[in-house]
């Protein structure tokens, strides 16, 4: 029994491939475009494993989409690809509405041709999951209960919206054509392999180097953080139990304004990694203007997933932290390949000479 995954050399898609065939013998297609957060060094611990077959290519091209169900006969897809970064989607919101909205469409085709000629059984055992991400629920006061499943959408990103705009496609393809189809909304991710431009990695990347910190605005921007591994393990509960058609909001039980993490990730590098004149990393925290649009707090309630499915979050934030931190010390050739040229181009551009 086979799985397609796409955006599998991304940071979630890589971490849930390798998780995958570490817990399970059933081989992954994993279908990756290989854009600037896409990086086949994620998958360096399976190489050589020949049930991992990967192929560099776009959710857009049908042709080729349609060949590898053709070909590999998944029992399931699942849809990590995604253009995810909301700066990049203020600068230049035309990849975002290629890749999360047509090309979540072209997807949904191949798969639809797929599943409508599979035989009476495995049609029934199909499933298409498609991973996406509490931004789609919009920002909430500090007062307001947290997101739920029915909690109405009111994107504010272009990011956000291309990927709302995608989760109605799903939608429509399950009430429509009967497509046997689970979604996944997901709050802030961290953990290995993590793209060094979002908020953790950045942290840690650039104290170590001696940067500043860049901070947003007054940096009390509230998110709800989610080890990557625990994300992983929840999208394959609901693989194998989610009930058809269900939306399962995925959330670490962890409020935490953005400027408490950067000072959690800087005390942890005072501890692991001291610098060389004892000074503590918080002293290289740098305010900068507040990006536009910036939603004030997202809220995770993940009741519904624990309460149906039995998951529930492994790692507290500390536990995660730590690990994520020591993981980043511990890979500094992983972190000096994904920093190339256009990586510190961006940052500069993004954040001054940060």
């Amino acid at each position: 029994m086979t799985i397609l995954v796409t955006g599998g050399a991304g940071f979630i898609g890589s971490n849930f491939v390798i998780d995958w065939l570490a817990a399970s013998d059933e081989p992954v297609v994993n279908l990756d475009k290989l854009t600037y957060a896409g990086n086949v060094h994620n998958l360096a611990p399976l190489a050589g494993d020949p049930r991992h077959i990967f192929v560099q290519g776009d959710i857009g091209d049908a042709g080729l989409v349609g060949a590898l169900l053709a070909q590999h006969q998944p029992c399931a897809v699942l849809n990590f690809a995604a253009e995810s970064h909301v700066d990049r989607s203020i600068l230049g919101p035309g990849e975002f509405i290629q890749t999360n909205v047509v090309g979540t469409f072209h997807l949904l085709e191949q798969v639809r041709d797929y599943w409508a000629a599979l035989d009476a059984l495995a049609k029934a055992a199909f499933r298409l999951l498609h991973v996406s991400t509490d931004e789609v629920y919009g920002s909430l006061s500090a007062s307001d209960p947290a997101f739920t499943e029915t909690h109405r959408y009111e994107p504010n990103s272009l990011y956000s919206a291309s990927k709302a705009a995608s989760d109605h496609l799903v939608r429509a393809y399950h009430h429509t054509y009967g497509l046997p189809v689970l979604t996944t909304n997901c709050s802030n991710n961290y953990g290995p392999l993590h793209f060094p431009e979002k908020l953790i990695p950045l942290m840690i990347v650039n104290a170590q180097a001696g940067k500043p910190l860049p901070v947003y605005g007054d940096g009390q921007q509230i998110r709800d953080w989610l080890y990557v591994k625990d994300h992983c393990s929840a999208i394959r509960a609901v693989l194998a139990a989610g009930r058809l058609g269900e939306t399962y909001n995925i959330g670490g039980w962890n409020e935490k304004p953005n400027l408490e993490i950067v000072h959690t990730v800087c005390d942890l590098l005072d501890e692991l990694k001291p610098r060389a004149d004892r000074q503590s990393y918080r002293s290289q925290i740098s305010y900068v203007t507040d990006r536009p649009g910036h939603d004030r707090r997202y809220a995770i309630d993940a009741r519904k997933i624990e309460q149906e499915l039995g998951w529930k979050p492994a790692e507290t934030f500390q536990t995660g932290i730590r690990k994520t931190v020591q993981w980043y010390l511990d890979h500094p050739d992983w972190v000096a390949q994904v920093q190339s040229g256009a990586y510190r181009d961006w940052v500069a551009m993004q954040y001054g000479q940060a």
